[in-house]
């Protein structure tokens, strides 16, 4: 089945974009449920911007409301629940401005350090900064295979030591409107694996929301 524009006409005026991307991440849980071994576990983190806050200390005017999370995170039991992998689907605001884009690379960047695999995907057609793209500028990178940068993508990175050094390690590929989704590598360990099928959860997350 085809990827759709949930950013623009018709479909934008039809459905909401907020709900789709709400949805996703609970049917990658879904299927990934089928798929991880055992003492692994996945968990959807969907955080929607919101005003209500204890009582602050200091009240200051900023640009930076919050922009919502949508989000798969991989745990495994037996390291105390410790956080191996997190698929980060990217919303609008994400590509916002400049200083949405540098946190969001900078949680990217952080989530690798900490040698947790990422998957980003990115199929926001309205905004066209590559969040991929900005965060292997981050840490002094490139990837040649997608030049020029794709409005629309899917990407797995991983951190890996090979003798004293750490190399990134990037599985890119571009998402075309009116193809189907790939399957993606989430790396749960330098020799463990499982895959992420986009296609399979985009297209669940579609029919439950009846979004044509």
């Amino acid at each position: 089945m085809p990827l759709r524009d949930h950013f623009r006409p018709p479909l934008d005026n039809m459905r909401h974009w907020e709900g789709f991307l709400a949805g996703w991440p609970v049917m990658m849980v879904a299927l990934l449920h089928r798929k991880l071994p055992r003492y692994f576990f996945a968990e959807p983190w969907v955080r929607l911007a919101s005003t209500r806050s204890p009582w602050p200390t200091a009240s200051v005017i900023t640009g930076l409301p919050s922009q919502g999370v949508y989000e798969v995170r991989v745990y495994d039991e037996k390291c105390h629940c410790r956080l191996v992998a997190a698929v980060e689907i990217v919303s609008p605001a994400n590509k916002d401005r400049p200083e949405y884009r540098r946190a969001f690379t900078a949680k990217c960047a952080g989530l690798l350090r900490e040698r947790a695999s990422v998957v980003i995907v990115d199929v926001v057609t309205t905004r066209t900064p590559n969040l991929y793209g900005e965060l292997l500028e981050l840490i002094g990178r490139s990837d040649p295979s997608l030049s020029p940068e794709p409005l629309l993508y899917a990407t797995a990175c991983r951190m890996m030591k090979r003798a004293d050094e750490w190399v990134l390690e990037t599985w890119a590929q571009p998402l075309n409107l009116g193809k189907p989704l790939p399957t993606m590598p989430l790396w749960l360990a330098d020799n463990l694996a499982v895959p992420l099928e986009l296609e399979e959860s985009y297209e669940q997350s579609c029919a439950i929301l009846n979004i044509p």
